[in-house]
């Protein structure tokens, strides 16, 4: 058994938990999320607590995930997820116009990115970028998507990247005489 899917969830305040059938749907100040899972778990509101059980002893590998899942769903409703972009190089630049985010990352046209439904982007600084939601999965997908643009590479740092990611470094050319 999973030492996480052991452990109960609780449910906040004003946090509204439904289970129909492995479908959980949890409302919260926030929105609205619903997943489906795997019938090879049993989830339950007890006390207040949502529970995940094993149905199936061989299924122990989504015991843990089942439980994460939720638990992730929970926070999103109540406090939300986002992820913070860091963009590096000279004349690179974001701009929000609308409900599009505009990227100048030296191509010789501008990047224009659609927000996609649940998510909000925020560009607090011509070099960052923050993408906001309550879906844990989508908020890191739409980072993802937005970091594929210009990946940083490793002379110069140069392109998108996570805040607080770590960019391995490579020395350039040994420029020496022959």
């Amino acid at each position: 058994m999973s030492r996480i899917g052991k452990n109960p969830i609780a449910i906040p305040q004003g946090v509204d938990v439904k289970i129909e059938d492995h479908t959980v749907t949890v409302k919260g100040p926030k929105g609205t999320l619903t997943n489906t899972f795997l019938k090879d778990v049993n989830i339950e509101v007890k006390d207040g607590k949502v529970v995940v059980t094993l149905v199936n002893e061989k299924a122990g590998n989504i015991h843990g995930l089942t439980r994460t899942l939720i638990s992730n769903m929970i926070i999103g409703v109540t406090e939300g997820f986002e992820k913070a972009l860091e963009i590096n190089g000279i004349g690179y630049r974001a701009q929000k116009q609308g409900k599009k985010l505009v990227l100048t990352l030296g191509y010789s046209h501008p990047v224009e990115v659609e927000e996609p439904e649940g998510i909000t982007i925020d560009v607090p600084a011509q070099n960052s970028i923050i993408v906001k939601g309550i879906d844990k999965q989508l908020v890191g997908q739409v980072a993802a998507n937005i970091r594929e643009y210009k990946l940083p590479e490793p002379y110069k740092g140069k392109g998108i990247k996570y805040v607080g990611e770590h960019i391995r470094r490579k020395e350039g050319k040994a420029g020496g005489k022959k």
